[in-house]
């Protein structure tokens, strides 16, 4: 069976994967600061959040795997594909791109990350994030409680990783089979980017109407039936 690690969006935890878990093989970590697991003691940077999934797939004995995330869990799942190509037998890219954030983007990051740390996080970063991350409204209490529950130091970390992060169109030119899923939906991040990964990566896109940038928590069964035949055929 194919081993599938699923990698959470931000600033949420493994979770948000609760409505997909009849995936076969399926593995959540939560990534370093969220959830269960420890802040890295490093200074920000995406390549250390690989590296904890690296040692999360050790600890299961997994060797390969598809290696997928929504969001921030994307740019992991791409990160790590440049630090240990081995490791991934395919890809699973949802609501997430390939490009690094433009400055205004990045400085937005640092702000958030510097109120994060001043003020705490509730309610104001699910006040600004929610009209972005669900198309139905009526999600937006349960990703609230997920958002909420976050250490604020994790949400700081997170975003100043993400801030720095560098494109990775060069690293996605791959061999490995790859499926792109992205909620049609979408206000944070346009359908174009998802075309734009399938192009670079010769993978198959899958665009699931009426949906967000949250499809497993918005849609997971549709999520589920996207994701199921692919890894079925691999």
């Amino acid at each position: 069976m194919t081993t599938l690690v699923l990698l959470h969006a931000f600033p949420m935890d493994s979770r948000m994967w609760d409505g997909v878990r009849s995936l076969p093989g399926l593995i959540t970590p939560d990534l370093p600061g969220f959830g269960s697991a420890p802040l890295p003691a490093s200074e920000p940077d995406l390549g250390a959040m690989a590296d904890a999934v690296i040692a999360s797939m050790d600890d299961e004995g997994v060797e390969r795997a598809v290696v997928g995330g929504c969001s921030m869990g994307g740019y992991v799942a791409m990160a790590l594909l440049r630090k240990a190509p081995a490791r991934v037998s395919g890809l699973l890219l949802v609501d997430t791109k390939a490009t690094a954030d433009a400055q205004e983007a990045a400085a937005n990051r640092l702000a958030v990350a510097e109120r994060a740390e001043r003020e705490g996080i509730t309610p104001w970063l699910a006040d600004a994030m929610l009209p972005s991350l669900v198309a139905d409204p009526a999600h937006a209490g349960v990703v609230r409680e997920l958002m909420e529950s976050q250490d604020p130091a994790a949400v700081a970390w997170a975003q100043r990783a993400m801030a720095a992060r560098p494109a990775s169109h060069d690293v996605l030119r791959t061999s490995v089979p790859t499926l792109v899923v992205h909620g049609a939906e979408d206000r944070m991040m346009p359908v174009a980017l998802a075309e734009e990964l399938a192009d670079l990566t010769s993978g198959t896109l899958t665009v699931l109407p009426g949906v967000g940038h949250l499809p497993p928590i918005e849609a997971p069964e549709a999520f589920a039936a996207a994701v199921r035949p692919w890894l079925a055929g691999l």
